[in-house]
């Protein structure tokens, strides 16, 4: 367990040293998730400007029969593994329908982060006392990995939210390639993606009027201050975002707001920030239906059916496997 421990915490050192030593600097978004992380993301989600869990929620509560009957053409029971579960809030609404119509399966929510992990088990053990859950909590590549041998029931992945957003399209592909690999030929693959819409209401999103996805962003220099003896300076570094409708992307930074050097005491080394100097934190892809297609067709899988929210907001694609690998 320790070596595990000690891997993880190197991992993140490199990455951080590889980011802040390119031109121009980065972080890597994967490392938002520490417990403090996943409280500031479940604020994000209640805020009024970040339309995307509402109108994924809408899907779900509007739908909830034709979702059903999608998963369940074929098998009668089934694992429901989520991918970055967080607070489980949507994925509920599929479970108390599944449980209600006496389906056989099992959830298995997996998450980054063991406070999220810890409490999305209790909530549901006390909402639903018959649900067979088996939690973990890790980084979902790697758990993936296991998958395909503890079980030989069907599995749906379930992979929401638009957590695909934050994949460039090669990063995307490998990772859809990766879960391909775990998949039965009878296994489903359900993503959420967030659809191309209105500018101004997409840059909204990302920089609320409340500073939350600004402290979200700055987090994760906290957590370089703690873990790796960093002696970041939050204030003199500032939340900012932009989208480009050109590439349909919303990209987050943050901003030096003056000429500095900060020490990292686990990387035995300093790095220096001009003043209005970025460190590009995020990238959040929106995605049309063509973009959605291609992803699929490209990385071995064809789309079965799509759900919309009212507003074609949001897509929710469920995929299986094509012959093509």
């Amino acid at each position: 367990m320790q070596t595990s421990s000690v891997t993880k915490q190197d991992n993140f050192a490199e990455d951080v040293r590889k980011g802040l030593s390119s031109a121009p600097k980065h972080l890597s978004s994967k490392y938002f998730y520490d417990d403090e992380g996943s409280r500031l993301f479940q604020k994000i989600m209640d805020l009024p400007e970040y339309y995307l869990t509402r109108a994924e929620y809408e899907i779900f509560s509007t739908q909830t029969k034709e979702i059903f009957s999608a998963f369940c053409d074929d098998f009668a029971e089934f694992d429901l593994i989520e991918l970055g579960a967080g607070d489980g809030t949507k994925t509920a609404v599929l479970i108390d329908y599944f449980l209600r119509r006496k389906i056989d399966f099992t959830y298995s929510p997996i998450d980054i982060s063991a406070e999220a992990v810890d409490f999305l088990t209790e909530k549901f053990k006390t909402k639903f006392p018959g649900l067979k859950i088996d939690a973990k909590t890790g980084d979902y590549f790697r758990i993936l990995e296991t998958l395909k041998s503890e079980s030989q029931r069907p599995k749906i992945l379930l992979f929401l939210g638009s957590n695909i957003g934050n994949f460039s399209r090669e990063k995307a592909l490998g990772f859809f390639a990766q879960l391909r690999a775990v998949m039965n030929e009878s296994d489903l693959l359900f993503v959420g993606f967030d659809l191309q819409k209105d500018p101004r209401v997409i840059l909204a999103a990302y920089d609320d009027a409340q500073g939350v996805t600004a402290a979200f962003n700055l987090n994760l220099l906290k957590r370089i201050n703690r873990e790796l003896g960093a002696n970041f300076d939050l204030e003199s570094f500032s939340h900012y975002a932009t989208y480009r409708p050109t590439e349909c992307a919303a990209r987050s930074f943050l901003i030096s707001r003056e000429n500095q050097t900060v020490r990292i005491e686990a990387l035995n080394c300093s790095f220096e920030f001009k003043q209005w100097e970025p460190i590009f934190m995020e990238i959040s892809q929106k995605y049309n239906r063509e973009m959605i297609e291609d992803l699929a067709r490209a990385s071995g899988f064809r789309v079965k059916r799509n759900f919309f929210d009212s507003r074609h907001y949001f897509v929710d694609s469920l995929w299986e496997k094509s012959g093509k690998k």
